[in-house]
């Protein structure tokens, strides 16, 4: 552990890995101090409670993804190509961060109900802004219409919020090559019927 890190990012490092190997419940704020080096009041002064750790490390992900897909999804491109790379994006970041998406989606139930509340707001608000696009393809007439997009939006970040229980960053296939099989099916499945 290199002792230089700013205090706040070793303490968000060691959260992670604890959370990870024994689960949140299970890790107690003195065994994340003493791992990371630092004091309870230095805990304190950057994070409310053992909750506000486990948030932000889901949050910093997603707004790392929110990010990507703002610049996506208003960069240039048609709306499918927009739309695949918005869907490979997620599916690789995830990949890229799967502890910090397993431990979140194994833990968020145990958030105080205000923390879980603002979590969803946060997640729903990433899942408007891909439906944009998915709408958008759809009054464009380059999608079919006859699924609403809530429903696919819904259908795919099922998908991608499932990756921890099966992916393996030593498996065969890389993120990014998960990202681009999730791409081409959602991209696939929202092709017009032929009459």
């Amino acid at each position: 552990m290199a002792q230089d890190e700013p205090v706040r990012q070793r303490l968000l490092a060691e959260a992670t890995r604890l959370f990870a190997e024994r689960g949140f419940e299970s890790t107690s704020v003195q065994e994340i101090v003493v791992s990371a080096g630092v004091t309870k009041g230095a805990m304190y002064h950057y994070f409310d409670s053992k909750d506000d750790l486990l948030h932000e490390i889901y949050a910093r992900v997603l707004r790392m993804q929110m990010d990507r897909l703002t610049r996506i999804a208003d960069g240039p491109g048609t709306v499918s190509e927009r739309l695949y790379a918005a869907a490979a994006d997620v599916v690789e970041t995830t990949a890229d961060n799967l502890d910090d998406s397993k431990i979140f989606f194994r833990s968020m139930h145990l958030l105080a109900p205000e923390t879980q509340k603002t979590v969803r707001a946060e997640r729903r608000r990433y899942h408007e802004r891909f439906r944009d696009l998915v709408a958008e393809g759809q009054r464009e007439g380059v999608f079919r219409a006859d699924v609403p997009a809530d429903i696919v939006v819904d259908y795919f970040f099922g998908s991608v919020h499932h990756l921890g229980s099966w992916y393996h960053v030593e498996g065969p296939l890389t993120g990014g090559q998960v990202g681009a099989q999730f791409a081409d099916l959602l991209l696939t499945s929202l092709r017009p019927q032929a009459s």
